[in-house]
């Protein structure tokens, strides 16, 4: 091994760094000098090193389809065992459901139980909201040859909507339930309360008149009442929501704010109807 004097170590050590900006002037000078010669070089290396990168590019690239076929194979796992637990969660509920279906079936047979005939109903169009004698009502457009009739319920996909109260040769008018004169009979399914639900013009109605000691609770569920004839029972209306103030309301389930489209059923109830929905008998001329 050749072993270099202190002076001369120092001496090179020296020399390294104008050796290398010299070096590197000449690289430029060169290249302006003859761009094709290195050019020429540039390519002849790239050659040169083409197929090694593509020999080196085949075992990242199937590095990375690996990693990928990893991370998708545990996402297959999760997925595959969510699907088991709410596989195995439907069959309970299935279970469930055909237990209470033959009771209820024996249920029936052993009261002689007729059931109720399928009310009928049709589709009307909202065309309008409000207007009239009322602050919360649509009129809907009724095709030519249905017969609508004063009393008849009015229902969106999700719950109760109102009450036909007026109607005309191809429209008619449903008076919504959070309108301030719509007074309709409801049961609290929790704790079987009866109550009145009465509109205040704003987005949610509310509960008035049940019974002592039973307040309504937090989230229990509203329907109709079967009360006066007036309703069916059992038709969905909404949630118990106490406002700040300290007011039982409803949070309806239909969405009374984007009306497109009502159903109109008949299920043969007259019940109570607003005044102006009663014919009056004309006066009697005085003599």
């Amino acid at each position: 091994m050749i072993r270099l004097s202190i002076p001369l170590r120092q001496a090179l050590s020296r020399l390294t760094m104008p050796v290398l900006i010299a070096a590197a002037f000449g690289t430029m000078l060169l290249g302006k000098a003859d761009t094709a010669l290195v050019e020429r070089g540039r390519m002849a290396l790239a050659d040169t090193l083409a197929p090694i990168y593509a020999v080196l590019s085949e075992p990242v690239g199937a590095l990375r389809e690996a990693v990928q076929e990893l991370h998708y194979l545990a996402a297959m796992r999760e997925e595959n065992a969510r699907l088991r637990e709410e596989n195995e969660r439907l069959h309970r509920w299935q279970a469930a459901a055909l237990a209470l279906e033959t009771e209820n079936a024996l249920l029936r047979r052993q009261l002689g139980y007729m059931p109720e005939a399928a009310a009928t109903f049709h589709t009307a169009k909202v065309v309008a909201d409000a207007g009239g004698t009322y602050a919360r009502a649509v009129l809907l457009s009724v095709q030519p040859g249905i017969v609508l009739r004063k009393g008849q319920v009015a229902l969106d996909e999700r719950g109760l909507a109102g009450r036909v109260t007026e109607v005309g040769g191809r429209s008619a008018r449903v008076l919504l339930v959070t309108d301030m004169n719509s007074r309709i009979p409801v049961v609290l399914e929790g704790s079987r309360s009866r109550a009145i639900l009465a509109g205040t013009n704003g987005d949610l109605p509310r509960l008035q008149h049940w019974p002592e000691g039973t307040p309504p609770q937090e989230g229990e569920r509203v329907v109709t009442s079967a009360e006066a004839g007036v309703f069916p029972a059992g038709l969905p209306v909404g949630v118990v929501r106490w406002s700040e103030g300290g007011a039982p309301e409803v949070e309806l389930f239909a969405r009374l704010n984007r009306l497109d489209l009502l159903r109109i059923f008949d299920f043969g109830l007259s019940g109570i109807l607003p005044p102006e929905a009663v014919a009056r008998p004309e006066p009697r001329p005085r003599r």
